[in-house]
């Protein structure tokens, strides 16, 4: 398992690190924007979440972003990273053709050098 995802968090130890109701976390929970692991009928949130978590109150906080807005932003969010993540790997892709490329290039010039 990845550590970031690791549970590893309670419900009041998170509250506590954001300054916000339990509640609050029920209620982002209920509407889909952060998904707890259970163990034992416990929440336990992982650095993932807590990286989601900072993300939602600081939109909501700071920014005065309602959750429906949250929620759009999250979902924009998930599709850029796919998208980059498709985009870094067109990219190794390209790399890779580039250097089959230079390296074939440097062959046929050692190969007309020696004959």
């Amino acid at each position: 398992m990845d550590d970031r995802n690791r549970p590893l968090f309670m419900i009041g130890v998170v509250c506590e690190m954001f300054s916000v109701h339990p509640q609050t976390l029920r209620l982002y929970e209920r509407e889909g924007l952060i998904h707890p692991q259970r163990v034992g009928g416990a929440r336990l949130y992982s650095q993932a979440d807590l990286e989601k978590i900072r993300v939602i109150v600081n939109l909501t906080k700071e920014l005065g972003v309602n959750r429906a807005g949250v929620d759009i932003i999250l979902r924009m969010r998930r599709r850029f990273e796919a998208l980059q993540n498709e985009v870094e790997e067109m990219m190794g892709y390209l790399e890779s053709d580039i250097r089959k490329a230079f390296r074939q290039r440097i062959e046929e010039a050692f190969k007309d050098d020696e004959e």
